[in-house]
């Protein structure tokens, strides 16, 4: 805090037309103002910038129709505000009562309008430093040895005042629609501008360009209505119910599935987009060719002149005319304000839509650069729910926690206790922690090892990419062996051809544990902190490098891991072999 008091009187003494602030962070949606109540609460100098005039303003327009598909469950039977937070997929993490989702909407589905008011007032009743109104148009570096990382962060608004960072939080999600150009994409509507009238699309047949939740709410809306849709992409549909997968479709969206298998005219294809072309005929209507049939022909000159291919194949699928081609392909990060010396780089296949960060979510490329919310969500995607807030809530925190630890000395929280605490530690905390629940595979609960085991200390909800690095990145110490915490599903139940019905899919017996497939706890054990070289050679489907022991916390139906015998009793045995002690508690 001094030193920001120091620079800030510095650029006011010299007349610098730069404002300075330790921390910055674009955009103020929920991952921007969920890394604002962490700074606020820590007594930290920063502000958040926002373009527009309110915190949300993504869920102002999206999902178009506006029901969210993030559940809101205000009914679990428990009392546990931690435990409840599993369910509450919504509400963001603060110490005001007030704040919770449950009390902005009774339903299970919410309106994107209770969003936008409950990220209103998350920004309002807690006071948080939001700067409306200012759109970031440009970031650069400042190379200075005196800066925290080596180099300052410049940022510039739309009315060209600049501002000055030690670290840049980037927060801004994916907006930026994702187009395939082709010939005659200049007939297709987008998923951000078409019509939510159905009665627009009375009587039409419509053709339907993606294969996700947006392509799918698009068809659920005007299902009813047209002749029929037809749905195109890449890849075959993928179920979140057997990916468990979040971001997948969901049952909610997914009428169109029966309308096509219980063949009521609707259905969907494969095809690559970028092989496609549309053509568009005297009465308006498109049709649907292929790329290589348009190769040395004048487009412009009609339809009649264009090969289509049903001219060859009497039975191609898409050969009736559509009225209207929809693209519903998602969302990108924008690169377009980061200046060539902040490196930000997409990432590869199917993550090119991302920037290219660590599982610490710091820049590859610069240092005190941090990408948080939908934006970091590279380091799990298609794995767990990092890229949406009941993920990135927690992976926003732990942001903060390496921050503090890094620039302000403030270790990562811990406490310690006895040995004997450690079973009962660790049970209570797979019965209730949130972070754990969500964002399995990514987080973990860090047991470090006193020495000769005689006391442990517990640290919570740590990123397991960057467990190599736990010493310098937390504080603490690991010199005598540690447990890692974590939740997992089973190691061939999750998948877009997987049967996740089949028959006998549960385990129930403790001594088959390790066979569970539902999500379920796992104890890694280490005697030494595990290496990055070992972290870079760890099997491809493995959270985490081979450890000394492992032991699996059979699966439960109620996902209530109390039970004596099944659950509490192996999970004793096994630390007590590791530690070569007794951990029973003993009263005279």
């Amino acid at each position: 805090l001094g030193l920001a008091l120091y620079a800030s009187s510095l650029c006011a003494v010299s007349g610098a037309a730069f404002l300075y602030h330790d921390y910055c962070v674009i955009g103020a949606g929920p991952s921007g103002l969920q890394a604002a109540y962490f700074l606020q609460q820590a007594g930290r100098d920063y502000v958040v910038f926002e373009r527009s005039h309110a915190p949300g303003s993504f869920f102002a327009l999206y999902p178009r129709h506006r029901k969210l598909i993030s559940i809101n469950k205000r009914y679990t039977g428990k009392s546990n505000s931690e435990f409840n937070l599993r369910h509450d997929w919504n509400s963001l993490l603060s110490h005001d009562r007030r704040l919770l989702f449950r009390r902005y909407s009774r339903d299970f589905f919410p309106d994107a309008d209770a969003m936008v008011r409950y990220l209103e007032d998350f920004a309002s009743l807690l006071k948080l430093q939001v700067q409306y109104n200012t759109a970031i148009i440009h970031v650069t570096l400042e190379r200075d040895r005196q800066a925290w990382n080596g180099h300052y962060f410049l940022l510039t608004d739309q009315d060209r005042q600049n501002y000055k960072c030690s670290s840049l939080l980037v927060a801004t999600g994916t907006w930026v629609p994702n187009v395939v150009n082709f010939p005659g994409s200049e007939y297709v509507e987008g998923y951000e501008t078409v019509s939510i009238n159905p009665e627009d699309f009375a009587g039409q047949t419509v053709l339907i360009l993606g294969r996700g939740n947006s392509a799918f709410e698009t068809a659920e809306n005007i299902l009813g209505v047209t002749n029929f849709i037809h749905m195109v992409s890449r890849s075959r549909v993928r179920l979140s119910w057997a990916t468990h997968y979040v971001g997948d479709l969901r049952a909610i969206n997914n009428g169109l599935l029966d309308t096509y298998q219980l063949k009521s005219l609707d259905g969907l294809l494969e095809g690559d987009l970028e092989d496609l072309a549309i053509i568009k005929d005297k009465k308006g209507k498109l049709h649907i060719t292929l790329r290589f049939y348009l190769e040395n022909r004048n487009t412009s000159a009609g339809i009649d002149s264009v090969t289509l291919p049903q001219d060859e194949l009497d039975n191609f699928a898409t050969r009736a005319p559509y009225d209207r081609v929809i693209r519903c392909l998602g969302w990108k990060f924008d690169f377009s304000i980061y200046n060539r010396s902040l490196r930000m780089m997409p990432g590869k296949g199917n993550k090119k839509k991302y920037p290219q960060i660590k599982p610490s979510y710091e820049s590859r490329s610069t240092r005190g650069l941090f990408v948080l919310g939908t934006a970091s969500h590279s380091v799990d995607f298609r794995k767990s729910a990092g890229g949406f807030i009941h993920g990135f809530r927690y992976t926003t925190r732990a942001v903060h926690r390496l921050l503090e630890n890094r620039h302000h000395g403030v270790p990562w929280p811990s406490t310690v206790y006895p040995i004997t605490q450690l079973t009962n530690s660790i049970i209570k905390r797979v019965n209730e922690a949130s972070g754990l629940y969500q964002m399995f595979s990514i987080l973990a609960d860090i047991i470090l090892l006193r020495e000769n085991a005689t006391a442990f200390e517990y640290l919570e909800e740590y990123p397991v990419g960057v467990l190599a690095e736990l010493e310098t990145q937390t504080g603490r110490k690991a010199p005598n062996g540690l447990f890692v915490v974590i939740m997992e599903y089973g190691r061939n139940f999750s998948g877009a051809d997987k049967d996740v019905f089949y028959y006998n899919r549960a385990v129930g017996e403790a001594q088959h544990a390790w066979q569970s497939n539902f999500l379920h706890p796992v104890i890694y054990y280490y005697k030494c902190l595990p290496t990055e070289r070992e972290m870079r050679l760890r099997p491809p489907d493995w959270p985490l490098p081979r450890p000394d022991a492992v032991h699996h916390i059979v699966e439960d139906f109620l996902t209530d891991w109390t039970a004596p015998n099944a659950h509490i009793l192996p999970l004793r045995r096994f630390l007590e072999n590791c530690l070569s002690t007794d951990l029973r508690n003993f009263f005279a």
